[in-house]
């Protein structure tokens, strides 16, 4: 089959945009959640968050999962949020905004994700929730997000002063990646034609063609960073998943995982796409509620 330029850059389009159908349906606000929460402010940039909370109230407080969305880096917002039926299980959900590719160049929108984390840990009292141990999630381009959370505990370069709150751990507790790219090496390499052009989202988030850029890439890739001290993680891929995502991403943080001694997951789901209600049907959802009980309410 023969691809045009035109092709190939409406393929890399499709990357981590919003699923429709997918996203949460939109509902009357949940009156004790919290929206447009400033975690920090950069160059004049407001990054904010929404803040989900359980519709109800009890003597518990409830643990937290953050979500980074998806959207090729350069697009997307917080207002798509593909975990908020966790707050019917008792978790709070912070969705979060970050800085795109065509604000700021990597590492800044990781800077931005560890920024957010800080800082909610630093006002988890004022907003009633349990931040000791959190979860770090994403779909898409933001699943590369909450994966690289995931495995970077500690890497200096990774975790920048956004918001301040230094005196608080951008450390999770676990991690779950959704129909999303790990290894930006791989791509870097292997993938060189595609990735050194202009209009690649990975081109655009490194600033610069991405083969020339390895050590950037590398820093990029959740795989890079995989140490013995990492926490649990799942990957979900679809096997009808028409986007420039491949499930071998997945495979390969597995692999490191693995190699690691480490507890990872990684599943194909039979006929989910880039998106869609299988990653969130009843398998999925008992083995992502298994991991947040594990990790953020079992006894230490």
């Amino acid at each position: 089959m023969r691809f045009t330029t035109q092709s190939i850059i409406f393929g890399l389009a499709v990357l981590c945009l919003p699923i429709i159908g997918f996203g949460q349906k939109k509902k009357a606000k949940n009156p004790n959640s919290f929206f447009d929460l400033e975690y920090a402010k950069v160059d004049g940039i407001s990054l904010k968050l929404d803040l989900l909370m359980p519709a109800k109230k009890t003597d518990r407080k409830p643990e937290l999962v953050v979500f980074f969305h998806g959207g090729s880096w350069r697009g997307g917002s917080k207002k798509t949020c593909h975990l908020g039926w966790l707050t019917h299980h008792g978790y709070a959900v912070a969705s979060v905004d970050y800085r795109l590719s065509g604000q700021a160049k990597f590492p800044a929108l990781v800077h931005d994700c560890k920024g957010a984390i800080r800082w909610l840990r630093a006002n988890a009292e004022k907003y009633g929730i349990n931040a000791k141990r959190i979860c770090a999630s994403g779909a898409s381009a933001g699943g590369l997000l909450s994966t690289l959370v995931g495995t970077s505990g500690g890497i200096k370069a990774l975790e920048g002063t956004v918001g301040g709150n230094l005196d608080q751990s951008s450390r999770v507790q676990s991690a779950l990646g959704m129909f999303c790219p790990t290894d930006l090496y791989y791509n870097a390499t292997a993938e060189k034609e595609r990735c050194d052009q202009p209009n690649c989202p990975l081109y655009q988030l490194l600033g610069g063609k991405p083969s020339e850029r390895l050590d950037l890439a590398k820093l990029a890739s959740a795989t890079a960073h995989v140490t013995k001290d990492d926490p649990p993680v799942i990957v979900l891929y679809g096997t009808e998943d028409k986007s420039l995502v491949k499930p071998l991403h997945g495979e390969r943080l597995k692999a490191r995982y693995d190699e690691a001694g480490l507890d990872a997951t990684y599943q194909l789901i039979e006929g989910a796409g880039h998106g869609g209600p299988q990653y969130r049907d009843k398998e999925r959802s008992k083995l992502i509620l298994d991991m947040l009980e594990k990790t953020l309410r079992a006894p230490k």
